[in-house]
């Protein structure tokens, strides 16, 4: 933690995992759909790891690409889901091709419909998300909660870190 403040939310338990991890560096599209994240690593965090705003997912994908080929260490991208994800596949894609280290992670909407506000949340939330990258990442996994993040976390990491390395979405 940097702030001395305890985790309250589990967005603020991923800022101190990727501190944990040594994850300098979250390029991202700021939007709603990851809102509670991009909060916690402001707030919570003291803007750690830091942000690079993208005005695209792919372009966000594609500068932890490049970072990853000058230091060989991962780097996050943030991207939204559905669309997001789906404008940064090609550069997911070309990660994955090119062999480099990746925490590729994505938000979604309220996965229980009592929950999911008319239209918005409708056409930006999908159960299955990984789905649109599987065949390109090493590994994907959605955490149905807060309580699973820190073993997927830890998951993510590793395999995205061992040879050979590549892309992994969460």
């Amino acid at each position: 933690m940097y702030s001395g403040m305890a985790a309250r939310y589990g967005s603020d338990l991923i800022v101190d995992l990727m501190a944990r991890y040594g994850i300098a560096h979250a390029a991202l599209n700021p939007g709603s759909t990851f809102r509670g994240l991009h909060d916690s690593i402001v707030n919570y965090g003291g803007n750690r790891p830091e942000i690079i705003e993208c005005p695209h997912e792919e372009i966000a994908v594609g500068i932890a690409h490049g970072y990853a080929k000058v230091t060989g260490k991962p780097m996050a991208a943030i991207v939204h889901d559905v669309v997001g994800l789906l404008h940064a596949s090609m550069a997911v894609y070309y990660a994955y091709l090119d062999r480099v280290p990746m925490l590729l992670m994505g938000a979604t909407g309220p996965i229980d419909p009592a929950r999911r506000r008319p239209h918005i949340d409708w056409i930006h939330t999908a159960v299955t998300q990984g789905e649109a990258v599987r065949e390109f990442t090493k590994w994907e996994c959605q955490p149905a909660g807060a309580e699973d993040v820190v073993d997927s976390f830890a998951r993510a990491y590793r395999i995205a870190t061992t040879d050979p390395p590549g892309p992994v979405y969460l």
